[in-house]
């Protein structure tokens, strides 16, 4: 009698673990852990793992202007299965860097990091960030859209298009240094910057928006003096309008408005769609003590501690982007400082510039730093992931980058972290419906998967499955797209597992009850 006959399926009314989205099947299982006969399977691990991939300046993709949509999208390709390869869980994709799209926008020109000439489009034509998203969710990769919300024009950047705001909106923009800048005191930008992430979150199947450390710009120095931001036109706008702020207290206050706005935005057009915020990695000198370095505060006009204490974030990643050896930078002070910031209990994943492995002068890190510097962020209790800037360093895998991150740190798959808060009032998915098949004629075993649903409602596919198997070295972890319908899981060369554990994971992190499946062999 084949085997998937003698087979019985046992619901198992364990806990409801809280989780979140992470790796697709092309990562291949974890390594068999040893179990005991009666032993549960061990806890699938919590972690963010992600990448930047930056686009201004073609600094990680496309590798130059003007290659062709085949080239973009075998680039594209490349950097994900290199994310999966390396058991990370999410791309954090720039796609908005100097008010211009990666995308098909009706409100902003197409960038010429794309193609070489703004406002032209890809040809044969594609939607990058359409394409981006789709095979990310293939790999179970979440897809966070990167913004940059003031920066108008970069220095690289040749002619700019008559649909760029420079042309279409000259009034709201202001040349500094070798840039232009979007005023963040004209009301007008911020109304700008909200409409065209908003218009991201409608249209795209994204999971976050995540926005970077450039609020008001980092300062430009001429005839070493420093020149200050022109916003006199639209501070004394402000003033004539009954306004009593200080200029200073002002402009942060207009970027927090930005922030507010932004995160009670996306969650009103979808509620799963996260919002996270990458700020310079010290909020003022002296907090906490020990910490000296560029006051963001008084610079940039960016009060980050405000926005992780306000829980205008769903996510912090503070660029810690200093070695460990460098005590008016200590990674473990500063990371522990925001933990304390955190008063909402956001999720806190530090940025790590891990590019620097690949740097080849006195600033250059071995491995080993980057290694330290994940092992510190997990022994931080109120930290649970990292964002490797950038991703280059990956595709080219200096000093054994690659396979020492797999072995020594990322060497089991892990799932994104939950997100209760965006949770409330919704329930947990349904129990997955599984099966065996024994086609006639082969000699595989192929699991089936199906989307369970509660009494009265419709199945709904889930983002994620964690399959558990236990086999005869251990247990098996794999995290597979919620599109896996089937599942060779033996074969005339394998030993079927004894015991299969299967549980469905949604948008937000919230997992169904496993449902178990015995199997006699």
């Amino acid at each position: 009698m084949p085997p998937y006959r003698q087979l019985r399926l046992l619901p198992l009314a364990l806990a409801c673990s809280l989780l979140t989205s992470a790796h697709g099947d092309a990562q291949g299982p974890s390594r068999p852990r040893p179990a005991l006969p009666d032993s549960a399977p061990p806890p699938v691990e919590r972690e963010f793992r992600a990448a930047w991939v930056a686009t201004v300046g073609n600094m990680d993709w496309p590798t130059r202007r003007g290659l062709s949509s085949e080239q973009q999208q075998a680039e594209m390709i490349a950097i994900l299965d290199k994310l999966v390869a390396l058991h990370m869980n999410a791309v954090v994709f720039q796609v908005r860097p100097a008010a211009d799209a990666f995308y098909q926008s009706s409100l902003e020109p197409w960038s010429d990091f794309l193609t070489g000439s703004m406002g032209r489009a890809p040809s044969p034509f594609y939607d990058p960030l359409a394409f981006a998203t789709a095979e990310a969710h293939k790999r179970g990769l979440e897809m966070h859209v990167w913004i940059n919300p003031y920066r108008a024009r970069d220095e690289s950047t040749r002619l700019v298009s008559a649909g760029h705001i420079s042309r279409t909106n000259p009034e709201l923009v202001r040349k500094y240094g070798p840039f232009l800048w979007m005023d963040p005191g004209d009301p007008a930008v911020r109304e700008r910057t909200t409409n065209v992430v908003l218009d991201l979150v409608r249209r795209y199947d994204i999971d976050a928006v995540h926005m970077d450390d450039y609020f008001y710009p980092y300062p430009e120095v001429a005839k070493h003096r420093e020149i200050p931001f022109p916003d006199d036109v639209t501070y004394k706008r402000y003033r004539a309008s009954g306004g009593t702020l200080a200029r200073a207290d002002w402009r942060r206050e207009n970027v927090n408005l930005l922030v507010k706005e932004l995160y009670e935005g996306i969650h009103l057009v979808k509620p799963w769609v996260r919002f996270g915020i990458s700020p310079f990695g010290i909020w003022r000198p002296g907090y906490p003590a020990s910490v000296r370095g560029l006051d963001q505060y008084s610079v940039l006009y960016a009060d980050a501690r405000k926005w992780v204490r306000e829980g205008w974030v769903d996510y912090f990643t503070p660029q810690l982007y200093w070695s460990t050896d460098k005590p008016q930078q200590s990674y473990v002070e500063l990371l522990r400082w925001w933990s304390e910031q955190n008063l909402k209990n956001r999720h806190l994943w530090p940025g790590n510039y891990t590019g620097k492995v690949a740097f080849t002068n006195s600033a250059a890190w071995r491995t080993s730093e980057v290694l330290k510097q994940i092992r510190l962020t997990r022994a931080e209790p109120g930290a649970s992931g990292n964002v490797h800037f950038s991703m280059t360093v990956f595709m080219q895998d200096p000093d054994n980058l690659d396979e020492r991150l797999v072995s020594e740190a990322y060497s089991e798959p892990a799932l994104v972290p939950a997100s209760p808060w965006l949770a409330r009032g919704t329930s947990a998915p349904a129990e997955p419906v599984l099966g065996m098949r024994y086609p006639r004629g082969a000699n595989e075993h192929y699991l089936d998967l199906a989307p369970g649903a509660a009494p009265g409602a419709k199945p709904q596919r889930p983002w994620l499955w964690v399959l558990q198997s236990r086999t005869d070295t251990g247990w098996v972890t794999r995290i597979l797209p919620g599109d896996t319908r089937s599942l060779l899981i033996g074969s005339k060369d394998t030993r079927l597992p004894s015991e299969v554990r299967v549980q469905a994971v949604d948008r937000l992190g919230i997992a169904s009850r496993p449902q178990v499946l015995l199997i006699a062999r």
